[in-house]
């Protein structure tokens, strides 16, 4: 699971997968600049999950090249998520890449009020109930 700064997004879309996603797929999440790196999710995210999903021991980690050779699927939350992870990912074989919400983005609410937070999360949660990895 890839956003931009692995402080919003993709550690709830991460929580979300894990619960939805088949038994025993472990799911991670990264964002692509280092920025929130070993930082806690966004305060709002997380009022935002209360849709039942714990993120109070998230740290935020940057995406590296072992993740994407450890990964079989990785989600990026936008398309221009998805461009960077495609250059990252250069000639390998794998993993899959593709939108979490199949055919569309996930709006990034960083800097927007708390609906735009609960809007996201319940996009989120609708995107990872479709998932099929």
């Amino acid at each position: 699971m890839v956003c931009l700064g692995n402080h919003c997004r993709s550690p709830l879309g991460a929580a979300a997968l894990a619960r939805h996603g088949p038994p025993g797929t472990e799911v991670r999440s990264a964002g692509l600049a280092g920025k929130h790196q070993g930082r806690p999710a966004h305060p709002a995210m997380i009022q935002a999950a209360a849709l039942g999903y714990d993120l109070a021991d998230h740290l935020g980690a940057q995406v590296t090249a072992q993740m994407l050779d450890w990964a079989d699927l990785v989600l990026a939350m936008d398309s221009a998520v998805l461009t960077e992870l495609r250059t990252l990912a250069g000639d390998r074989a794998r993993p899959e890449l593709r939108l979490y919400a199949e055919g569309r983005d996930v709006p990034d609410p960083w800097g927007q009020d708390a609906d735009a937070f609960a809007a996201c999360a319940r996009l989120i949660e609708e995107a990872a109930r479709q998932q099929s990895p």
